[in-house]
């Protein structure tokens, strides 16, 4: 699996939007995201780690080779 890049998270949001996903909701710092019946979570932090990019992408279905195409 390749490893994902260092994202803000308004490029990490920007990118989903860019996959159909619409923005729901906020509550502190926490953005929910929807496409059809998948819904994720992206954490509103100045870098997303890793980690927690690979379970946002996980949660909304995408893989990663798709998401960095996307930024």
């Amino acid at each position: 699996m390749p490893k994902l890049p260092c994202v803000s998270d308004a490029k990490v949001a920007k990118a989903l939007e860019r996959l159909g996903f619409i923005r729901q909701r906020q509550k502190g710092s926490h953005l929910v995201l929807q496409r059809g019946s998948n819904f994720c979570v992206v954490p509103m932090h100045r870098e997303v780690d890793q980690g927690t990019l690979r379970g946002v992408l996980r949660q909304a279905g995408i893989s990663p080779e798709e998401f960095a195409g996307n930024l």
